[in-house]
């Protein structure tokens, strides 16, 4: 009992999302696996299925009109056990730093948005391709999408938001800041998708990307204790200049990857396909992907906000000054001899 007590006791202090989305990981997972070993062993000879062969639990890019749910679904399944367990010893801590940070609300819409966005991004990429090149064996139903690895790049991009200079050790030697990390990710998704392993590692790309425009955009935070005329105070997305896009680059290609940008960003604003960050746009005209005004707007309001609340608080907690009562000795009288000690009291100055 004393060795089950401690990941019971774990799991028990767990917020809520991140316990349910590791059980559907190990649930989905293992009903996978075992659907693979049962198809695998009762044929003759043993093969092992291809993966297109469970339409109804992985994203098959020409089945999933039938079985619409894999586009959320699929990125719960690890099919096979290395990838599982990874994912358990990785994904739980994690999301449960987030959630406690976040809420359970906001992480769940994180996780939701960051899976499914990248599964229909991928799916795009293989039309793509089926279109351009033909063969529907090989991009319609030769390839399938799951796994966690979009939501862990989604997750790497939270943590260079919150904790970008807190420095890691990879594999007992290797010390890097955590806002390294995502695109050391993005880098091994590359290798991989050129060497021909476009499915699944590909997730990685399209989750480092829908991770960072939902939390530079989409993401709404509530300021608690400051509010506004209208209510409390909500900003959406981290507008400032440390987490704009050009900042994942090397710095000789900010000026002309930040052009680009910039040009992108203002045929989003016309066409309000990014929302406004609240109170804090009533009086900008405009925010670039690497500007910080909304932001710094947002601070400035909530620092005025509660120097208001201090300076309040302190008028409230001042004792009022007494009145000088009939025949008490004046301000002037202390300046008097003492008669105790025949010594001059200082006089008192008054302003």
């Amino acid at each position: 009992m004393a060795l089950l007590s401690t990941p019971l006791q774990v799991f028990h202090t767990t917020p809520p999302a991140t316990r349910a989305i590791s059980v559907l990981i190990l649930v989905l997972s293992l009903a996978f696996q075992s659907l693979q070993y049962r198809e695998t062993y009762t044929s003759v000879p043993a093969v092992s299925p291809p993966l297109s062969a469970f339409p109804y639990l992985v994203l098959v890019p020409g089945s999933w009109l039938w079985f619409p749910w894999t586009l959320v679904t699929s990125a719960f399944v690890e099919i096979n056990a290395i990838q599982l367990i990874f994912t358990l010893l990785i994904l739980p801590f994690s999301l449960r730093y987030l959630e406690r940070l976040w809420g359970t609300l906001e992480t769940v819409k994180f996780v939701l948005i960051t899976c499914t966005l990248s599964n229909v991004l991928g799916l795009v990429v293989c039309y793509a391709e089926y279109v351009v090149l033909g063969n529907p064996g090989l991009f319609l139903f030769g390839m399938a999408y799951h796994g966690q690895m979009g939501l862990q790049a989604a997750i790497l991009v939270a943590f260079t938001q919150v904790i970008p200079e807190h420095q890691v050790q990879l594999f007992g030697a290797l010390k890097m800041r955590v806002k390294q990390l995502p695109m050391l990710y993005v880098g091994f998704s590359n290798v991989m998708c050129i060497i021909g392993y476009q499915s699944p590692y590909i997730l990685i790309q399209w989750g480092w990307l829908v991770g960072w425009i939902y939390l530079r955009f989409y993401k709404k935070t509530t300021t608690e204790g400051v509010t506004t005329v209208s209510g409390s105070l909500d900003t959406y997305g981290d507008r400032s200049e440390t987490f704009a896009f050009v900042n994942w680059f090397p710095p000789f290609v900010h000026k002309p990857l930040g052009m680009v940008l910039d040009f992108v960003h203002s045929i989003a604003l016309r066409l309000k396909v990014i929302p406004t960050s609240g109170a804090t746009d009533l009086e900008a005209t405009g925010y670039s992907l690497n500007s910080g005004n909304a932001r710094a707007e947002a601070e400035r309001r909530r620092a005025m906000a509660l120097k208001a609340l201090d300076q309040r608080m302190a008028s409230n907690a001042a004792p009022p000054r007494a009145a000088t009562p009939a025949g008490a000795p004046s301000a002037e009288s202390s300046s008097r001899v003492d008669n105790k000690t025949g010594e001059a009291a200082a006089p008192v100055q008054t302003k």
